[in-house]
């Protein structure tokens, strides 16, 4: 079998070029191997275990511990908002002149409420003879039993609706 000169050529090159593909589909394949090896590192971090299985096992199990732990924070939120609800922390204050040409802006009402506008409202009326002090309950930011006076409906209202503060 007797093969032609350029026969050789064209034999030699094809083999040539496949030669050269072959070696950038291997240097491809070593760059994605490092890639792979590179996220197995960090996916096997600080741990000496030669199976998946076992990773996998050993995730699982911090995934249930650590959604009890998400939930008993989910239960203590719910407390503490509901604590907070119940708590007094809308305060409204008015100070005022029981009397028209005489004494200064002793008296004052002051509203105490809660996270659903309920509490209380104290009134104290000073005079030259002493000072009165009155307490009215407050129930989503009316009066509950008593009429209330024109004071103590804007404490309420300073209250439930405070002023921006400057900063």
């Amino acid at each position: 079998m007797n093969l032609s000169p350029q026969i050789i050529l064209i034999i030699s090159i094809f083999g040539m070029l496949l030669g050269l593909l072959g070696l950038i589909f291997a240097i491809i394949s070593i760059s994605k191997l490092k890639k792979v090896e590179n996220k197995l590192e960090i996916f096997f971090a600080g741990k000496n275990v030669t199976n998946l299985e076992s990773i996998l096992l050993s995730h699982s199990e911090e995934l249930v511990v650590l959604d009890k732990e998400i939930q008993e924070l989910f239960e203590i939120s719910n407390r503490i908002h509901n604590l907070a609800l119940r708590s007094i922390h809308k305060v409204g204050i008015v100070r005022f002149n029981p009397f028209k040409d005489i004494g200064g802006d002793q008296s004052f009402a002051l509203a105490l409420l809660d996270g659903k506008d309920s509490g209380l409202v104290i009134s104290s009326l000073h005079t030259r003879e002493g000072t009165r002090i009155y307490s009215k309950p407050v129930s989503r930011g009316v009066a509950e039993k008593y009429t209330l006076t024109e004071e103590e409906e804007k404490a309420i209202k300073e209250a439930i609706v405070p002023k921006p503060t400057k900063i």
